[in-house]
């Protein structure tokens, strides 16, 4: 997998941050495979003392903020805690739903296996969805966590009936071609059909907040080419 440089993951950088657009398969922090970059090493080379102010899931792709010196890390952490940070992601669901600014306001529990699931035990976790655009199978939607527990949106899009388009870990399916085209389809003999996207869809699209001098820091991501490719195909049959 070739992985582009740093430099080209920098979508802003200014004094105390730098934004960048994360891509799909490569960790926030570590990873047990030792020959992929992570945002921390990449970052730390880049721009020495950087801190990174929040993580996103090895899969995920989109924009992340790294702090370049303990006050921009302060500032931006107080925000995260107050949550006083907007953060969007798009997914591709299952399903055609127009879910019109939904609350989904329900407890997420750590499993010990590494997953979670909806119990009220667990950490009081808030998600808001809103449906973009719907499809001929699937829907693409914005999702706005007001809360940041792990997998949150993940387990939240399931408990709607909707889980994320190939997220087999919280019921998503496997998006084909085929299935999309109906008849239209042909795969050519002695091949086996691809799945369009062999990895979650979800990708962290915007991040607003507040710089260390008071003004409004907003940026977009765009899409990695999976999902824009995902995307394209989803519209061309809907």
């Amino acid at each position: 997998m070739k992985i582009p440089s740093f430099k080209k993951w920098i979508i802003f950088e200014n004094d105390n941050y730098i934004l960048v657009n994360k891509p799909p398969y490569i960790s926030s922090l570590e990873d047990r495979d030792k020959t992929l970059p992570t945002v921390y090493q990449e970052a730390k080379k880049y721009a020495g003392d950087t801190q990174l102010c929040h993580r996103l899931d090895k899969e995920t792709s989109g924009v992340m903020a790294i702090a370049k010196n303990p006050e921009a890390y302060r500032n931006l952490a107080i925000q995260f805690e107050k949550r006083q940070v907007e953060k969007v992601y798009h997914a591709v669901v299952d399903g055609v739903e127009n879910f019109d600014g939904i609350m989904v306001d329900r407890n997420i529990l750590v499993s010990g296996r590494g997953n979670v699931r909806i119990d009220i035990e667990g950490k009081p976790s808030q998600t808001l969805v809103k449906t973009e655009e719907i499809y001929k199978f699937h829907s693409l939607v914005a999702c706005k966590p007001l809360t940041g527990r792990m997998h949150q949106i993940r387990i939240h899009m399931a408990y709607l009936g909707s889980p994320i388009i190939s997220d087999e870990v919280y019921g998503g399916q496997i998006p084909y071609l085929s299935q999309i085209k109906g008849r239209k389809f042909k795969l050519k003999e002695g091949t086996e059909e691809q799945a369009l996207m062999s990895r979650v869809a979800l990708h962290a699209r915007s991040l607003r907040f507040k710089d260390v001098d008071g003004s409004e820091i907003f940026i977009e991501s765009e899409y990695p080419k999976d999902m824009k490719a995902v995307i394209t195909q989803m519209k061309k049959f809907k």
